[in-house]
């Protein structure tokens, strides 16, 4: 028992925060799941169980205490088309296959991999989720008029909106510079709850968007024909989600460990997020993964072990199953005063100040990840975008780098000491360097600053000797790296030149030997 309450209280907590935290994810996770659910075209009650299971599973199994899952709208955004075409049944499917790739990559460890991911793509990423977050609750200064459409309030009811969020607003703000005895989130939920519902105020409420009340999620297999058909429909939309999983999942782990100055472990968080996404498919739920804003609302309120969000997830089961029509009172205003304090945290407001002072290359990315996602409100896509594009100028400026320093010998060989990486993007600079029909008959080219990077660096090297070959002049390769040498005795088929295996090699007019 000892071990078990240490698992999920290893850090140094407060219990109280803890728990207050918990409570305060659970009452923000509602609407979300409800709207995440209309988004995807399904049933509310399937997005709220998969924000229960995710929320609980992730909780207990995944690499960052503290950070909290759920349905997400990055998830729907990829269902929706599923969704319309076959039903229901279909998504429950697609999410089970999805958990089972993340699995496999979690086992892979191909959770590694995030690293690669440059810190202007992490700026972007930040950035386009709090300006997503921020816009996500304009709807709620909406209604729906006569005519079916969305109109902008006006009058009374626009006023009321404003006051009540700006209430909410004042009191997160306010609060912990009175207190940090209580979050100060909460106490804006309660505060503007009780506000409204004593004061018997007209305002939109979470049971005007749809209504919560239910049972425990029901054990449920899929109802679609196990056949290869049936996997070739869903296996593009199951990867799909599979990815976009987890690149939300472990970049916002990456961003909760900047913010608690701790590491999470990525491999873990795949194979748990795989797991609840395996068993929100078996329980009804429309799957989900990582969500950004709940856990920096978590975070932010004091939160840093995994009871907080065990708390969120039972607390989220309670409102379901006992409370719904409490919880249907709490006015939209405060979940959207709360909800616009997250994107303002979220938001990397030192981005800003590196404008002018870092390269233009990492501006460009920046700013087109989170144009990217702002606009598709696909992140994953972003991201992608984001890295190659960070890639192609890594590799761009790093072929421009190579260059040869040349010297002649005492013997009359000819020295080329090479610097900078040979690959794909170097070799015409590279073989541009060499003055092959100049160059005396003994030729050693030096590696001991660069190294042989891929296989279009061996085919450079393949036709350079073969330039000198035809001249019958002979090519040394020298200092070359283990791997290199061993990239080099993959490929003997292709390539034909001599190593010098002795790094201190002294040259004479009798000793060449290859």
């Amino acid at each position: 028992m000892q071990q078990v309450l240490h698992y999920f209280t290893q850090y140094k907590v407060n219990y109280k925060n803890e728990i207050l935290s918990g409570l305060t994810v659970a009452l923000a996770l509602i609407p979300e799941a409800v709207a995440f659910s209309i988004i995807a075209g399904v049933p509310p009650l399937v997005g709220l169980y998969a924000a229960f299971v995710m929320g609980l599973v992730t909780s207990v199994l995944g690499g960052r205490p503290g950070m909290i899952s759920g349905a997400t709208g990055a998830v729907a955004v990829v269902l929706v088309a599923l969704a319309k075409t076959h039903g229901v049944e279909y998504i429950f499917a697609t999410v089970i296959l999805a958990g089972a790739i993340q699995v496999l990559a979690g086992v892979l460890k191909l959770g590694k991999f995030i690293r690669l991911v440059p810190q202007s793509v992490m700026f972007g990423f930040v950035n386009g989720l709090a300006i997503i977050i921020f816009l996500s609750q304009l709807v709620q200064f909406q209604a729906v008029g006569a005519d079916g459409g969305l109109h902008w309030l006006t009058g009374p009811a626009l006023y009321t909106m404003l006051g009540l969020v700006g209430l909410t607003i004042a009191i997160i703000v306010g609060l912990p510079r009175l207190t940090k005895v209580v979050p100060a989130s909460l106490t804006a939920l309660l505060v503007v709850s009780a506000l409204v519902i004593g004061l018997g105020i007209n305002t939109k409420t979470v049971g005007d968007i749809a209504s919560i009340q239910g049972g425990f999620p029901p054990f449920h297999i899929p109802a679609v024909p196990f056949t290869f058909a049936t996997l070739g429909l869903i296996f593009p939309y199951a990867a799909i989600v599979a990815g976009v999983g987890l690149i939300e999942s472990l970049l916002t782990l990456n961003l909760i460990d900047e913010i608690t100055e701790t590491r999470g472990r990525g491999n873990k968080e795949c194979v748990a997020q795989g797991a609840a996404n395996m068993l929100s498919g078996l329980f009804s739920g429309m799957g989900g993964c990582a969500m950004i804003g709940q856990s920096l609302i978590n975070i932010s309120s004091g939160a840093r072990a995994r009871l907080s969000g065990v708390v969120a997830a039972v607390m989220l089961l309670v409102f379901i199953m006992f409370g719904a029509s409490l919880i249907e009172r709490v006015p939209m205003a405060a979940l959207t005063g709360l909800m616009i304090m997250v994107s303002v945290g979220t938001f990397e407001w030192a981005s800003l100040r590196t404008f002018g002072r870092m390269p233009v290359a990492d501006l460009v990315v920046m700013l087109t990840v989170t144009l990217v996602t702002v606009v598709l409100h696909n992140l994953a896509l972003a991201v992608l975008i984001g890295v190659i594009i960070a890639a192609l100028v890594f590799a761009w400026e790093n072929a421009r780098r190579i260059r040869a320093r040349k010297h002649l010998d005492e013997a009359g060989v000819k020295h080329y000491e090479i610097f900078g990486p040979l690959f794909f993007g170097s070799v015409q600079a590279f073989g541009e360097k060499f003055d092959v029909a100049d160059d005396p008959q003994q030729v050693i080219i030096d590696f001991a600053e660069s190294r042989v990077a891929d296989m279009s660096a061996i085919e450079a090297l393949n036709k350079l000797t073969e330039r000198y070959h035809r001249l019958g002049k002979t090519v040394h390769l020298r200092h070359l790296s283990p791997d290199c040498r061993h990239l080099l005795r993959r490929a003997d088929a292709l390539i034909d030149v001599n190593i010098l295996e002795d790094p201190i090699y002294h040259v004479s007019g009798a000793d060449l030997r290859y």
